[in-house]
């Protein structure tokens, strides 16, 4: 699914920490084809798949402010 300027996400890579989560946002946004990149944390209910919005910890090249697309 793109977004209105056409870019679209890849897929969520879970993490143990948040540093972790910002070190592989930095790296996946290196890779050849990537534009930019997100570490987020949110909390939540697995069992319900209730959560609560997420936190932007950091981002790398562009990233859309709106991210409620994503």
């Amino acid at each position: 699914m793109a977004t209105d300027d056409g870019v679209v996400p890849g897929d969520p890579v879970e993490c143990l920490s948040a540093s972790a989560a910002i070190l592989r946002a930095e790296y996946l946004s290196r890779r050849e084809g990537v534009v930019g990149s997100i570490a987020f944390s949110r909390t939540g209910d697995l069992s319900s798949g209730t959560f609560e919005d997420a936190q932007v910890l950091k981002k790398f090249g562009y990233a859309p402010d709106d991210l409620s697309a994503l």
